[in-house]
């Protein structure tokens, strides 16, 4: 990554999804408004379906269209969104060499823990001003680590997850409710079902749990869902991944309150450490329920290998850390 990405903006590509939880046209609208007020050219991408947003980073990156290739790169959507525009500014491990457009998002998901991490409350309109007003007006570019998923090539911004929470996105499917409500009742639910799994966790060859499992989290983000704090102690830009896994003496109903608070660590059967590689592993032979960045994944897989990508994304956040909501403040 060069430093091209703090210099002025000159070009924006906004990549707005129009199926996001709260996205609106009046939302597109105000976003490209302030962009234009900035920067000398614009550009908008309404996403069309799974994968569109990659696709159009990709082809944006590449020049194509007869577009000038953009400075800033703007993610307004939710969870979903942001980790599809960062599949497309980061491209396949290991052969992409060329400069990266920043990263601002503006949340209009359902959770935005991604904006949460980087902005904690503050309202996008100050955030975004921030940006393009650059270091020193109350915004710093960061340089977040990301993990790589060595079975599929997935790049994961904020983490993965087995277990309990990776059923309750299934079971989110079928609840009528909209919101973060919507997820609180999928956990509850996924919850009254879910029966621990035989699995292992290793982080960089040392066993780090094994035995029955409620849930294995592994990445650079706090927060899940906008709210649980599974990794209370992450610092995405420390060139490690961090791990919580927790096993069985904690009964799964009691997950979602826990990790609100970051209540769990300490707990028996509670384990949290950080690594460069971390291996997630079911041990009976029957395919992981996994998700990363809020997708629910094919059951297909029974072991997954995570490595981190130091460094590897180049984002707008607040100038102070506040990577920065901490634990003890949220149990204030």
């Amino acid at each position: 990554m060069t430093e091209e990405s703090e210099a002025p903006v000159r070009s924006v590509l906004v990549v707005a999804n129009p199926a996001a939880g709260t996205t609106s046209e009046r939302l597109t609208a105000d976003v490209l408004a302030l962009c234009a007020a900035h920067a000398a050219h614009v550009r908008l991408h309404p996403t069309a379906g799974r994968g569109d947003a990659t696709s159009a980073v990709r082809a944006a990156r590449a020049g194509t269209g007869g577009h000038p290739r953009p400075d800033l790169v703007v993610a307004v959507g939710g969870d979903g969104t942001v980790h599809e525009v960062v599949d497309g500014l980061i491209g396949a491990v290991g052969t992409d060499s060329g400069a990266r457009p920043a990263l601002v998002i503006v949340p209009a998901g359902t959770g935005n823990s991604g904006y949460k991490m980087l902005w904690a409350d503050r309202p996008w309109q100050t955030a975004l001003r921030a940006v393009f007003d650059g270091p020193g007006h109350g915004a710093r570019l960061h340089r977040l680590d990301l993990a790589h998923l060595a079975e599929t090539g997935a790049k994961v911004f904020l983490g993965a997850c087995s277990g309990v929470i990776a059923d309750a996105l299934r079971v989110a499917r079928h609840v009528p409710q909209t919101g973060r409500d919507r997820y609180t009742t999928a956990f509850a639910e996924a919850a009254d079902a879910f029966a621990p799994y035989p699995g292992r966790v290793t982080v960089d060859g040392t066993v780090l749990h094994e035995g029955p499992t409620v849930l294995a989290n592994v990445g650079g983000g706090r927060f899940r869902g906008g709210r649980y704090q599974v990794l209370p102690h992450s610092e995405p830009d420390d060139g490690l991944l961090d791990v919580c896994v927790i096993g069985s003496p904690v009964d799964p109903h009691e997950v979602p309150e826990l990790t609100r608070r970051a209540a769990h660590l300490g707990l028996p059967g509670v384990h949290y450490g950080r690594g460069r590689r971390i291996v997630v592993e079911r041990l009976d032979g029957v395919p992981l329920c996994f998700e990363y960045d809020g997708n629910l994944q094919p059951p297909e897989l029974g072991c997954l290998t995570f490595d981190v990508l130091p460094g590897a994304l180049p984002v707008w956040g607040a100038e102070t850390a506040v990577l920065a909501t901490t634990a003890v403040e949220e149990r204030r």
